[in-house]
């Protein structure tokens, strides 16, 4: 091994490690473990085999959830996936998000005015942003459908072409769920943050869409770029807008596709959205809550993604939420809350009552603060960058560890040790940093 790969510490190569093809073996899990077979891109393939019922779609016949465990799990009034309800799930005012709060004078004047700026801090971020200039207006995520109500094949067969439409526009995962109705907002927000100082009744009305089924696109916000970020730095802001302009440009052609067919269909994206994301995630069978509060993770590509969504009367079949162990590990790593610049992740073991339902008590109003007026880069995506679920080159040794993690808090454990022994998600990786950086633009002047 050269010393410039060397690790300090109890740290070890991993590329080494896995080209040398001894990792099992040093640690004993040969025998023990059977890695899952790695799941092909039907896309790329010239035979297919129909899927079985309920299954993913003809250009992915199977899921790929990089080697976690997974199992299907009920949606019901006491469960959304593992999230427990625990009373009424009030609907929330977009308002109340944390940027909004922000645009409203409320984490405090720099935060305010860094809310004002974030998306311009780095001039790739914003270019990207500007894109969605485009796709954001109401007539461009909603309308009237067609009179003539097309003829479409039963709900089983129509939920696979929707997403091999998805998957045809390029999403990297895709997910039906039923539509949670507390995941709808109660109020939208009808200005700009600029605007966000006049009282709120006077920018705000009510939400009244009702519509049985969601659509989940989800993007992956690029791994190796991740592993040559700090998670904090210039990129970071254009990591998020790369997730929002492409779900937004993918919902947006949905829905118009699926009102031609005559039914209705509202896209939800980043300049646009009529509902939060989280619960239909999770509906749709794309991940778990995590430890951050509110926010989900895949079993495959963790936080590493931005999602949109297309609510619909589509008749469809939703997928089950899915069980992958992630309360078990959450609750044993805690990596995130160590790393968290902002000190917005609880190291709580247990849950606490939020508005209805048990999760961890994580602060999203520091987190917010943080990422508003972060003057080492452009917002923030610590907790992506060091979370042992999407910290990882592909390869054999990280799906026999997905799959070891998501069984169980004992096993947790060993992958939490495992993935601190090789440095995951607390190194940057110089040779994967392409972008430029403008430190003197991340001053927040106020």
């Amino acid at each position: 091994m050269e010393k410039s790969e060397q690790k300090q510490g109890l740290k070890i190569n991993r590329r080494s490690f896995l080209k040398a093809g001894t990792a099992a073996a040093a640690m004993g899990i040969i025998g023990a473990v059977k890695v899952p077979n790695q799941v092909a891109n039907a896309a790329s393939d010239t035979l297919y085999t129909p899927a079985a019922k309920g299954q993913w779609s003809k250009l992915r016949p199977e899921v790929n959830y990089g080697g976690a465990a997974v199992r299907f799990v009920e949606n019901n009034d006491q469960w959304l996936g593992t999230t427990q309800i625990v009373g009424a799930v009030k609907n929330t005012s977009e308002a109340d998000m944390g940027f909004n709060l922000a645009g409203r004078g409320l984490l405090g004047e720099k935060t305010r005015v860094g809310s004002l700026t974030i998306v311009a801090k780095h001039p790739f971020s914003a270019s990207i942003a500007a894109g969605l200039t485009y796709v954001g207006p109401d007539v461009a995520v909603s309308g009237k459908p067609a009179v003539q109500k097309l003829e479409i094949p039963d709900p089983e067969q129509m939920s696979k072409h929707i997403k091999d439409c998805a998957y045809f526009l390029r999403a990297d995962e895709v997910g039906i769920g039923k539509m949670p109705a507390y995941a709808y907002y109660s109020h939208r927000a009808l200005v700009g943050r600029d605007k966000m100082l006049a009282p709120v009744e006077t920018w705000t009305k009510p939400y009244t869409e009702s519509l049985p089924y969601v659509i989940v696109v989800m993007i992956d916000q690029n791994l190796l770029t991740m592993l040559g970020s700090t998670g904090y730095d210039g990129i970071s802001g254009s990591q998020s807008f790369l997730g929002y302009h492409q779900t937004a440009n993918i919902t947006v052609i949905l829905a118009q596709y699926i009102r031609n067919l005559g039914y209705n269909a509202r896209a939800h994206h980043a300049r646009n959205y009529g509902a939060v994301m989280p619960p239909v995630v999770i509906a749709a069978g794309l991940g778990e809550l995590s430890r951050t509060g509110d926010c989900s993770i895949h079993p495959r590509l963790g936080f590493r993604h931005k999602v949109a969504a297309v609510t619909t009367d589509l008749p469809l079949v939703p997928d089950q939420p899915i069980d992958f162990g992630l309360q078990d590990f959450c609750r044993v790593c805690g990596k995130c809350a160590e790393y968290c610049p902002s000190g917005a992740i609880t190291v709580d073991k247990d849950y606490v009552e939020h508005n209805g339902y048990l999760r961890w008590n994580s602060d999203f109003k520091k987190c917010t603060i943080f990422r508003c007026t972060n003057e080492e880069g452009s917002s923030c995506g610590r907790c992506m960058k060091v979370c042992p679920w999407n910290s990882k080159e592909n390869s054999w040794f990280h799906e026999a560890g997905i799959w070891i993690g998501s069984r169980g808090e004992s096993n947790a454990r060993l992958l939490k040790s495992i993935d601190d022994m090789f440095g995951y998600g607390t190194e940057t990786i110089d040779k994967y940093k392409w972008w430029l950086e403008w430190p003197e633009r991340y001053k927040i002047k106020y």
